[in-house]
């Protein structure tokens, strides 16, 4: 399997690491700022959740 072909979260996380490395982001700052990012994200998600319930 080519990276073209494989999952879209796979192609995004081997973009954000290149981005990452290019960028000489120590290990210890990118799990910090992927934290903040996955927080981040779940809220919006459960966000999202909450308003295609019935009644939300």
């Amino acid at each position: 399997m080519t990276l073209a072909e494989a999952p879209a979260e796979v192609q995004l996380a081997v973009d954000l690491i290149a981005l990452l490395e290019v960028n000489g982001v120590s290990p210890e700052l990118a799990l910090a700022a992927l934290a903040i990012v996955t927080r981040d994200f779940e809220c919006k998600r459960e966000r999202e959740d909450g308003s295609l319930k019935p009644g939300a």
